[in-house]
């Protein structure tokens, strides 16, 4: 399954897109092949649905939902900010070789 915990989806209805939402959980359902998949959207105000698709479908194939066709696209998990490489601890100093990062060099630099 390529759909995970804390991923983004945009869920489509009859084409079109609807709702954004996070996926909160996944767990196997008791009918073999099929998932709990809960949902919260990301609407105001908030709600958390719970629904039991096919893997297929919570990886973006099409499903249908009252006769209307509906389907799950993830989006690309945003680029993590790359910490600084830490700076070695000066010669001499307590903490036994800890490393240090320094925020002068963090501004400097605009992260």
């Amino acid at each position: 399954m390529i759909t995970r915990n804390g991923d983004v989806v945009l869920i489509h209805h009859k084409n079109e897109p609807m709702v954004y939402a996070r996926v909160e959980d996944i767990v196997a359902d008791v009918k073999p092949g099929w998932w709990q998949i809960t949902l919260l959207f990301l609407t105001v105000p908030r709600s958390t649905v719970t629904w039991i698709l096919r893997e297929g479908y919570i990886d973006g194939d099409e499903f249908t939902m009252n006769g209307e066709a509906m389907r799950l696209e993830r989006l690309p998990r945003s680029e993590a900010r790359k910490a600084p490489e830490p700076e070695p601890s000066p010669p001499g100093a307590e903490g036994g070789g800890e490393k240090v990062v320094s925020l002068a060099a963090r501004r400097r630099d605009g992260r």
